[in-house]
């Protein structure tokens, strides 16, 4: 039996995500939005039977036992944290800071029983999976360099909001390199112990957004990162990344990773390869095609990876008799928010050496910092 889903969002991942969670045979039985306008348009869009504005409604809603969050990074957390004690099953997106993602750590450790995963596609993309299985087996010998570049139109919303603001989880780095770093991890088996990282705010402004407000999130950024660990396919990995947002025309999504015997490279939905001495390039898989509906905020590797993972999850969900039961093999290649809490270290790490034009290292935090520190250091100094 599947459980019943509410759905946190109503930007255009939720667009795409109902659809899809229905034709898997999901029953979307509430929706939240930022405002009962928002909610109310898109629910009778989408035909779900209950919406609001107030996010009890639906972590409460009788039916729901699966949360999807797709809301802005600032209000992640406090949903995430609070489905979890409720006893709902979780899917959401990144939080906005390390100590948020923290926090989620540690509610999905109180909470063992209940599925906590981070919504990052790219990882059941068919062409990652494909990549992946290729490394473990050797197609590249072993890893060296991985080389990502993500090009395209502006992140930013029609209106000033929480994209425009770095501070909340806005920005190429927080919105599109989390899932990059997420990705690189996940295929070669290595994180991050130390990166290096530059940040640019071309457009402060635009036509829409103008006066006393200005940008504050990145729409270009480039970073390295030197990667190594217990599970890495090799001895270390230089990583580069270059994210660059504000390029007209056709979205580019290319992630590259050379070996000592040859390469491998996604562009888009298809996988190539050659291996050292060869001719060219062989395709290893081609794009299957996205018969849905095209979404232009979306690239289409999200896309066909959001499909993927919504089957995944069907297939872990249907195993059992019982609603929240869930089968952990479907969905084995999800991110925890155990990932989600190093991914967001790792950005928090590029966006100081960003500022002090330095290497910085990659520390994941044990404990949650004293909110009083500061406040507790600055008195000891007067006191002394």
């Amino acid at each position: 039996m599947l459980p019943g889903v509410g759905v946190f969002g109503t930007g255009s991942t939720a667009r795409v995500l109902v659809p899809l969670l229905k034709a898997e045979g999901f029953e979307v039985h509430a929706l939240w939005g930022r405002s009962e306008e928002e909610a109310c348009c898109l629910a009778r869009e989408l035909g779900i039977p209950f919406h609001t504005s107030r996010s009890d409604d639906v972590l409460l809603h009788q039916d729901v036992d699966l949360v999807c969050i797709y809301i802005p990074p600032s209000m992640t957390r406090q949903i995430a944290v609070k489905a979890l004690g409720i006893g709902k099953n979780v899917v959401c997106e990144k939080a906005a800071t390390a100590v948020d993602s923290f926090k989620m750590v540690t509610a999905a450790r109180y909470y063992p029983q209940l599925l906590s995963m981070m919504g990052n596609t790219l990882r059941f993309l068919p062409a990652f999976v494909a990549m992946r299985q290729l490394l473990a087996e050797g197609y590249v010998g072993e890893i060296q360099v991985c080389d990502v570049r993500v090009y395209g139109p502006s992140l930013l919303d029609q209106s000033y909001g929480w994209t425009c603001e770095e501070l909340m989880g806005g920005g190429g780095l927080h919105t599109v390199g989390s899932s990059i770093i997420d990705l690189l991890s996940y295929l070669t088996g290595a994180r991050a112990n130390r990166v290096h990282g530059l940040l640019r705010t071309f457009v402060q402004q635009n036509g829409l957004i103008r006066g006393i407000r200005r940008v504050t999130s990145d729409d270009f950024c480039f970073f390295q990162m030197l990667m190594s660990g217990a599970g890495s396919l090799s001895g270390g990995v230089c990583c580069t990344v270059t994210l660059n947002f504000n390029m007209p025309g056709s979205f580019v999504h290319e992630v590259m990773v050379v070996g000592s015997t040859g390469r491998l490279v996604a562009r888009g939905a298809e996988l190539y390869g050659q291996h050292n001495g060869s001719k060219g390039e062989e395709l290893l898989l081609g794009d299957s095609g996205w018969v849905g509906p095209e979404v232009k905020e979306m690239p289409l590797p999200h896309l066909q990876g959001l499909s993927s993972m919504v089957k995944a999850l069907r297939q872990s969900f249907q195993a059992h008799e019982e609603r929240r039961s869930w089968e952990r093999g479907p969905v084995a290649m999800a991110p925890t928010f155990e990932d989600g809490l190093y991914v967001q270290t790792v950005v928090e790490a590029v966006k100081r050496s960003g500022c002090s034009g330095e290497w910085e290292r990659v520390e994941i935090m044990s404990q949650e910092p004293d909110p009083n520190h500061n406040l507790c250091e600055a008195l000891q100094r007067n006191k002394n």
